[in-house]
């Protein structure tokens, strides 16, 4: 029985420049660790076909498939790398669902590719779950993101500062294209191959932009909006993505290349994970400048479709560029109204929500929790009032926001569920998230793996016997930083 990939594969069709044709490299012992049925299900796969932890190893290729490793670039920690690429990924092709959607089939870990630049194109088990898990998240909470359709594990190891078990997951994503790969062909001027990716994009992503007078600054604009709203997102939620690369940055709107993640505990804008991130530059509170300055680099490589004049493309950037800062700024702070029970746009909101923030702040108050608790105290203090280093300077904030909550004409048991339906209640806390995978890797048990999923698969939903994944770490608990594992 075959798997069931009906491929219908585009980006294969490109001139060959934009990859490398190659088939994934085959591992010792695949074992299927975990598949996703109800992704699978939507992408139309024939469930528990026997040859899933071959296909998903990389040792057979589905019929359909066109295998290759796309080319990029990217600006890493602020320096530009003219050649990355798919250094231990391979495209297998493109399915498209039952509702017309498209989606990239990708095995990451899948064996050395011509951008490997010394690597060995392997992953180990550790980041493969992290994917999992955190990407599945993002998913349920309703954030934009690629998708984890399965995880294998390959039977061999792989050489980090230890031996480490590999695996292979499966990454499902609207694309694959990143900021990283238009600055791939900028870099090398070859315009040409710009003005056809752009062109690809648009059909792809951003129909509506081929109607525009001008078809490459209405994909600016799209794609400035997707991100502005994206960053707001991950925002609101406590998320941390440890590695805004442009590389890293999809001209999907998608949260991609969840490397060093975590989400956030305590509430502080300066909060770091990442152990490769030395000066904060993809901080928590950095990250909507960072996305502003990725898509800044995605301006200049199309400057030369936006105009034929130089001053004109540039001053056509700058305006599309301009607006994320509004876009953003309405988005998050649209989203922090709605987490405080909030629904009318009043000006003196943005004062109210900030000043919380800064309350949660200087106590090192738990960000999802406090929010979480928060709904409790519509009517009363609830555990919330204890979350605070002044409980009085939270009494004083509670009585202005009750004050303005009284002038949205809406019963109390309406606000509480309202806001209980944008503050979830469980997040994949990093010291969770770390128990599982050390559980899988040093005693292969998979059990608190499966757990996690379960819990995070509905965030905002409380469930009884389920309280620990609210709770955050106790002090010996704490996770301080995170890694890329590449």
């Amino acid at each position: 029985m075959q798997a069931g990939f009906a491929f219908d594969n585009t980006y294969a069709n490109l001139p060959e420049r934009f990859y490398e044709r190659l088939d994934p490299t085959p591992v010792a012992e695949p074992h299927l660790i975990r598949m996703n049925s109800a992704l699978a299900e939507r992408l139309g796969l024939v469930p528990d076909a026997p040859d899933y932890a071959s296909i998903f190893a990389g040792n057979q290729v589905p019929d359909g498939a066109a295998p290759l490793a796309a080319a990029y670039a990217g600006h890493q920690f602020g320096h530009f790398v003219p050649r990355l690429g798919d250094g231990r990924a391979v495209l297998l092709g493109e399915v498209v669902t039952r509702d017309g959607a498209r989606f990239d089939i990708q095995l990451k870990g899948a064996g050395r590719t011509p951008f490997s630049r010394g690597g060995d194109g392997r992953a180990a088990l550790g980041p493969v779950l992290r994917e999992y898990i955190v990407s599945e998240a993002m998913a349920a909470l309703g954030i934009p993101t690629t998708r984890a359709l399965a995880a294998v594990a390959t039977g061999e190891g792989v050489r980090r500062e230890t031996i480490l078990p590999g695996a292979v997951l499966t990454r499902v994503a609207s694309s694959h294209i990143r900021v990283g790969t238009f600055q791939y062909f900028a870099a090398r001027q070859d315009n040409e191959a710009v003005r056809l990716l752009a062109d690809y994009v648009i059909a792809r992503h951003y129909p509506d932009a081929a109607a525009a007078d001008n078809p490459y600054r209405a994909l600016l604009d799209a794609v400035v909006a997707r991100q502005a709203s994206l960053v707001a997102r991950w925002l609101l939620v406590g998320f941390i993505h440890g590695v805004m690369n442009t590389d890293n940055c999809s001209v999907a709107g998608e949260t991609i290349d969840y490397g060093p993640c975590a989400f956030m505990d305590a509430y502080d804008p300066a909060t770091v994970f990442s152990s490769i991130d030395q000066h904060g530059r993809y901080a928590y509170g950095n990250q909507p400048r960072i996305a502003a300055w990725n898509l800044t680099r995605l301006a200049e490589t199309l400057l030369p479709l936006l105009a034929d004049d130089e001053d004109k493309a540039v001053a056509s950037a700058q305006e599309a560029l301009a607006a994320f800062s509004p876009a953003f700024e309405t988005a998050y702070f649209g989203g922090l109204r709605r987490k405080i029970g909030l629904t009318a746009d009043h000006e003196s909101d943005v004062v109210l929500v900030n000043d919380l923030l800064k309350l949660m702040a200087e106590s090192g108050a738990d960000f999802t929790l406090t929010f979480r608790c928060l709904a409790d105290a519509v009517e009363d203090s609830s555990p919330v009032r204890s979350f605070f280093f002044d409980p009085v300077a939270f009494d004083s904030w509670a009585a202005r926001w009750r004050w303005r909550l009284g002038e949205e004409a809406t019963e109390p048991a309406a606000i509480r569920d309202a806001m209980r339906a944008v503050n979830p209640a469980y997040i994949p806390r990093n010291h969770l998230v770390e128990a599982a995978l050390n559980a899988a890797i040093e005693r292969d048990d998979y059990v608190p793996f499966e757990w996690l999923l379960e819990v995070l698969a509905k965030p905002f939903e409380e469930r009884p016997g389920f309280e620990r994944y609210t709770l955050p770490p106790e002090p010996e608990e704490r996770v301080l930083q995170t890694f890329c594992g590449t």
